[in-house]
């Protein structure tokens, strides 16, 4: 089943612009995206060829079936009440039957959780790509060894400077300058965490294992000692920050390499280390949330455009962009508890709404 087969077999229920169009935030350069409602044939509706959603590559066109369809209503899902509460002029074709389905009928409290919940996620989401923009990460990878510190005079030197550093005059050096931490043995120290006796063996005859037995370890190696032998220092590994330094490496760089260029660049050159776009349909979406349970209604033609496209352009400071996120929260929140809005949407009613809808289709 394609796109082209719902039209040529006239199937379509619904069909309407949807996005920045319907929002009313469009700009020369912005895409023309398509949403809509199908009803599958009969035979593949009540045989075993369901198929709820039908988009073309891009995605930038996509049909729900009208099961579906409602199901998400039922769900208080944004993106499908937004599709309900299209603009008439952004409508391009509508079956009657469509007109059984109102958003009054489906708006709920549930929405704080669907409109203001999502969006609070991709605050969550900005904050962290704030941080990554303004702290990035070497490609070159750390290794543990980058997290040991030598315990030398009431303080600490790195384990890497330590051991270029290491006097030839002392003895387990043998006349030249530096240590080769292949050639350590670690022991590590009761009732510590992360402290661990350094020995050292020019020879190799005693085989020690190393502080590390390879750059990606993720843990220092310990040793056999024979009795007798005497440590060169005491180290301490900071195996926490180790582990924090990994975990952000890896977000860090599969950030990078799925991150959209062309947007990023867009960010970068107007400098407020946020992606702008995504941060104004979050605070367009908190708008809608708040309308919902202020007026019981949804209108998603926004009202104050130039603002929104401000934020889109870069031109408010990230701080200034999260006080209007966090104000907005503030007001769903209270509009939320003295709403007179039902607590969820009745699913018997709308389910029967849906039955009459199929129960014409299928005549």
């Amino acid at each position: 089943m394609t796109i082209q087969t719902l039209k040529s077999r006239n199937l379509i229920l619904l069909e309407s612009i949807s996005g920045s169009r319907s929002f009313g935030l469009a700009t020369e350069n912005s895409d023309t995206d398509i949403r809509g409602v199908y009803y599958l044939p009969k035979e593949d509706f009540f045989g075993l060829n369901y198929i709820p959603q039908i988009s073309n590559e891009t995605n930038d066109i996509s049909y729900y079936e009208i099961g579906r369809f409602v199901e998400l209503l039922q769900k208080n899902n944004p993106n499908i009440l937004e599709i309900l509460a299209s603009p008439e002029d952004c409508i391009q074709h509508k079956n009657p039957l469509m007109d059984l389905l109102k958003p009054e009928d489906f708006l709920s409290k549930l929405c704080k959780d669907t409109f203001a919940g999502y969006a609070i996620s991709q605050i969550k989401k900005a904050k962290g790509l704030n941080k990554k923009i303004l702290n990035p990460i070497d490609k070159e990878r750390k290794s543990i060894l980058d997290f040991c510190y030598i315990l030398e005079n009431n303080s600490s030197i790195p384990l890497k400077k330590w051991l270029q550093e290491f006097p030839s005059s002392v003895g387990v050096s043998a006349g030249r300058g530096g240590l080769s931490q292949k050639k350590c043995g670690l022991v590590s120290i009761d009732n510590t965490k992360g402290m661990f006796a350094v020995f050292y063996n020019e020879s190799g005859d005693l085989g020690y294992k190393g502080i590390i037995q390879n750059e990606e370890a993720n843990q220092v190696s310990l040793s056999s000692i024979p009795k007798g032998e005497k440590s060169v220092a005491f180290m301490f590994c900071n195996l926490d920050a180790y582990s924090t330094y990994c975990k952000d490496y890896r977000e860090y760089w599969k950030w990078v390499s799925e991150r959209n260029e062309d947007r990023y660049n867009v960010n970068q050159n107007h400098g407020q280390n946020y992606d702008s776009k995504n941060m104004m349909h979050t605070i367009r979406l908190l708008q809608s949330c708040e309308q919902i349970f202020k007026t019981n209604s949804l209108n998603i033609r926004v009202e104050n455009r130039d603002e929104l496209l401000d934020i889109k352009a870069g031109n408010w400071s990230y701080d200034n962009v999260m006080k209007k996120a966090e104000g907005l929260i503030q007001s769903i929140e209270y509009y939320h508890s003295i709403s007179t809005l039902p607590e969820y949407p009745d699913l018997e009613k709308t389910t029967k709404i849906l039955v009459e809808i199929r129960e014409n289709l299928y005549k």
